[in-house]
């Protein structure tokens, strides 16, 4: 692709190429790097690179303004102009687009819109592969076996309009999941940490975890289903809240269609969610939770538009002091709603004030409950009220009286993550962590642990 090599170019081209009344160009540049294990040994890794290009296309017309978007991979200079000729005929033949907006523009240029794209490659486990190679030999001697994966991925996100924008974000997104079994394989356990660069994660500290919590396992007891004080880890936490995040439009919530909508008509902003002090937001800058600072929206939907793309975005507090605050909108939702703009953030964190570790809440742990390890399978079953189903997995374990004394068998759980906050009793400290559920679309959150008195275990599950 000599001719446009470069992502700046290749925005810049199309954008020239455009007879549309307005345009926007995204274009992703992806690398990435992974290391698979199992059985305390390495058995994959590999680098790939990639790069997807959209074209969005407005039409001005008498009824409105239409919208087309069209998205390809491994996009050459021969692919450009039928590319964008495509997203114009797509919207030639759309009816007026209902998040119609003008495009945004007036956003300063990233001065380095014209640099090439960061990248990943194997470099990025130089550290942490040793200490992996360690922690193998250490299974290995305590009797047990490690498996899992660490992905790292490198976007660079190239974004031109006609009104003017150029904007640039690089956004690097590193899991790693960890998971110990006996050497029988009837014991198993999980530990899962977020990273931006693997300079963080410390194979040794989640190998002596996982060690631990196979010990506890060694004694099984069988528990009925029933409602147990319950200690949320901070993964299940931020599986229950991102889901919470993703069901908190603010049109569907005007429309009485969520969790968040006020009988008889408007939505619950100014409700007092929590008598906790928890506070829920989203902030492109969080330190070692940074996202992009402006919208990036490859399509329309009920939480985006693709008239939004370059528009700023800053911290938003989606819940403060137990109150709810915003709900998400788009400029669109937000004049349906009266509403403030409040577009989505690619973060999530939940403060409750606490300082208490883990560890900590379960050594204050008075007579029975349980702590999880973490959940999956989640599921809605009710949008009017955000009731959620799910499994527990890789260890359900007993606390009495400050102390774990076993592994119980699995549950299905039934539960609102609204009504969670309602009823929780105390907040851990916030710390970066893993969603396990959505750890595919959602990497990063801090969370901290939360008790909750009474937590419904609906049935017994024969899940692992």
């Amino acid at each position: 692709m000599s001719r446009v090599s470069k992502p700046h170019e290749i925005v810049e081209r199309a954008l020239e190429l455009s007879t549309a009344d307005g345009c926007v160009v995204i274009a992703d540049e992806e690398s990435s790097a992974n290391l698979r294990w199992a059985g305390n040994a390495l058995t994959t890794n590999g680098v790939t690179r990639g790069r997807t290009l959209t074209v969005i296309a407005t039409v001005d017309g008498a009824q409105g303004t239409a919208s087309g978007v069209v998205s390809r991979s491994a996009v050459t200079a021969d692919d450009l102009e039928p590319l964008v000729r495509a997203a114009e005929a797509a919207a030639r033949g759309a009816g007026p687009a209902e998040d119609a907006q003008p495009l945004v523009a007036g956003v300063p240029a990233s001065p380095d819109f014209t640099d090439g794209p960061a990248g990943t490659g194997s470099d990025v486990f130089a550290e942490f592969a040793p200490a992996l190679g360690d922690a193998f030999a250490r299974a290995r001697s305590g009797g047990r076996e490690l498996y899992g994966f660490a992905h790292h991925r490198m976007t660079s996100t190239y974004l031109g309009t006609s009104t003017g924008l150029r904007l640039r974000h690089d956004q690097p997104n590193g899991t790693l999941e960890l998971n110990a079994k006996s050497p029988d394989r009837t014991r198993s356990t999980w530990a899962g940490r977020s990273t931006r660069d693997f300079k963080d994660v410390d194979p040794a500290e989640l190998d002596a975890e996982l060690a631990r919590r196979l010990r506890w396992a060694e004694r099984r007891i069988e528990l009925p289903a029933g409602r147990y004080e319950t200690l949320l880890p901070p993964t299940a936490v931020a599986d229950l809240l991102v889901y919470q995040l993703w069901s908190s439009t603010a049109r569907d919530a005007a429309e009485g269609r969520t969790v968040f909508s006020r009988p008889g008509g408007g939505t619950r902003i100014g409700e007092t969610l929590s008598e906790l002090p928890l506070s829920l937001r989203s902030d492109p800058h969080a330190p070692g939770l940074e996202s992009a600072p402006f919208v990036i929206a490859h399509a329309s939907g009920d939480g985006a538009s693709v008239f939004d793309n370059g528009l700023p975005l800053a911290s938003t507090d989606w819940i403060r002091d137990g109150r709810l605050e915003h709900l998400t909108t788009t400029r669109h939702t937000a004049g349906l709603t009266g509403l403030p703009v409040a577009p989505a953030i690619d973060n999530l964190v939940l403060e409750g004030g606490g300082e208490r570790s883990l560890e900590e809440m379960v050594a204050a742990t008075t007579g029975r409950g349980l702590l999880l390890t973490c959940m999956w399978y989640i599921r809605e079953v009710d949008p009017a009220t955000l009731l959620l189903t799910g499994l527990t997995r890789d260890g359900v374990y007993l606390v009495e009286d400050g102390e774990v004394v076993g592994e119980v068998n699995n549950f299905r759980f039934n539960e609102s993550p609204v009504d969670l906050l309602s009823r929780a009793t105390e907040a851990g400290r916030t710390e970066k962590t893993l969603p396990r559920e959505w750890g595919d679309w959602f990497t990063r959150a801090a969370m901290p642990a939360l008790r909750i008195p009474d937590f419904n275990m609906s049935s017994v599950s024969l899940g692992v």
